[in-house]
């Protein structure tokens, strides 16, 4: 009885909402320079002389770890380590990686034994995009890690309480860290005439975002005290591989995973190559088309809440899901077909709005949906596992839109790099690959709809019980 009257830290309003805060700064400045290079693709290209596949390529690399079996055993770390131990180690990896990519774009680089080395073989791909996917490489595997061990976190501290909510404002951060990347990193580049400024701002970021999560740490450790557990490791039951396996063996999992699978391979890469398909269909100057597509992840930060408090008091969540998927689908055949014969700027930032509208749509149901279908001391495993088979998707389709981008488009690559200023590319195909992704994650949804109706996991419900 003594127990369940105690009255908890994250009892107190601004404390738990403080340690979201604060946890959501990891996040927030590693988000920006995850995206650091995505509206200066046109620069990259010029400067660096990267075509849009060797820009896919070193996309990928971000997830490469991941998809090779890293996320697999970063649940089971998780889990065993807890979120304080693990948030902490991947927001040093993050910034390791991300001073090792400012150095690849930095003249520091050039002309290094290293430099020359790394141009020694796999010639098609030069030794700034080499070195800046491993730094990439390195930075995935922390933000991936780091991303599970918040949303962990956030399910801890926000249990019985308005979960939804925080894990839609702690969504709705991250895409405000995209906004501005796209507003600041054109302008740093622009005023310098170079990338390299930018991403060693945004490098240094990531420090500051550590920063914050060990602050959280403190906080958190008070937490586990009162819960009366050993503040250096937080107790759960012994990690047993039957566990990692019967989530394995779930079909709800599967659902979960196939839709986030489809729906962020198109909604994530698509900010990689967002601004250059605005420069190439509106004419546009590199800073005026990333101020346009900069209002997607604004439009989702304020979207995703509201849809948060709807999910908390009425629920429908799997509805929200198929509902988004289909919105996304629509946008990108917008892009692919009616934005090439309409080429208005209007039309342009009102798709942009719905893509927002649809990102913070999926994206304030999907994550609050894993707690509800999985055992919570199999929760880090679970949301690690989901990532898992997410960055499958986010390791391949940038790969796969380079490839078609630039087999869409002959010659239009030689044809930029050598100054011509009229040539642009033609990105019919690739947005109607992501389209298809869309569609896909929209029929996924129903199936996931039909099996919660048949086991009644309570996708349906509200998480605000009455």
């Amino acid at each position: 009885m003594t127990k369940t009257l105690r009255k908890y830290i994250n009892d107190n309003v601004w404390a738990r909402w403080a340690a979201l805060i604060l946890v959501s700064s990891l996040m927030f400045f590693t988000y920006m320079f995850e995206e650091i290079l995505s509206p200066l693709e046109s620069m990259v290209e010029i400067e660096k002389g990267w075509s849009p596949e060797i820009y896919g390529t070193y996309a990928a690399g971000e997830y490469i770890f991941n998809v090779l079996g890293f996320l697999i055993v970063a649940g089971i770390i998780l889990d065993k380590w807890g979120v304080r131990v693990t948030g902490s180690v991947c927001g040093a990896v993050m910034a390791l990686g991300g001073f090792i990519k400012w150095y690849a774009l930095s003249d520091y680089f050039t002309g290094t034994a290293l430099e020359s080395w790394l141009n020694s073989w796999w010639v098609e791909m030069p030794a700034t995009a080499k070195l800046s996917a491993f730094g990439f490489l390195l930075f995935g595997c922390g933000i991936e890690l780091g991303g599970t061990s918040v949303h962990k976190a956030v399910a801890k501290w926000f249990k019985g309480k308005e979960m939804a909510l925080a894990m839609a404002v702690r969504f709705s951060i991250t895409r405000v860290s995209v906004f501005l990347v796209f507003s600041i990193a054109p302008y740093i580049a622009n005023k310098y005439g170079s990338v390299t400024p930018a991403v060693a701002f945004f490098a240094l970021l990531n420090v500051v975002g550590l920063l914050g999560y060990l602050i959280f740490c403190v906080m958190d450790y008070k937490y586990d005290k009162q819960l009366g557990e050993d503040a250096t490791e937080e107790k759960e039951e012994p990690f047993k591989a039957s566990d990692t396996l019967a989530i394995f063996k779930s079909k709800v999992f599967w659902l979960i995973s196939g839709i986030t699978f489809f729906y962020f391979a198109t909604a994530l890469p698509f900010q990689k190559f967002a601004t250059n398909m605005l420069e190439s269909q509106l004419g546009l100057a590199n800073e005026v088309a990333a101020n346009i597509f900069r209002w997607y992840p604004m439009f989702a930060a304020i979207m995703t809440p509201v849809f948060g408090i709807l999910l908390d008091k009425r629920g429908k969540g799997a509805s929200m899901l198929i509902w988004g998927s289909l919105l996304l689908c629509i946008d990108c055949l917008i892009f692919a077909f009616v934005l090439p014969v309409l080429p208005s700027k209007i039309l342009a930032f009102t798709t942009i709005a719905l893509l927002g509208v649809s990102f913070s749509m999926f994206g304030a149901a999907i994550w609050p949906s894993i707690p509800a279908v999985i055992d919570e001391k199999v929760l880090g495993s679970a949301y690690c596992l989901v990532y898992w088979v997410q960055n499958v998707g986010l390791c391949i389709f940038p790969v796969i839109i380079g490839w078609v981008l630039e087999a869409a488009n002959p010659g239009v690559a030689e044809a930029i790099q050598s100054g011509d200023t009229a040539a642009n590319y033609n990105y019919t195909m690739p947005m109607v690959v992501f389209a298809l992704c869309g569609l896909f994650a929209a029929a996924i949804g129903y199936f996931l709809l039909a099996e919660d109706r048949k086991k009644q996991y309570g996708l349906q419900l509200p998480n605000i019980k009455s």
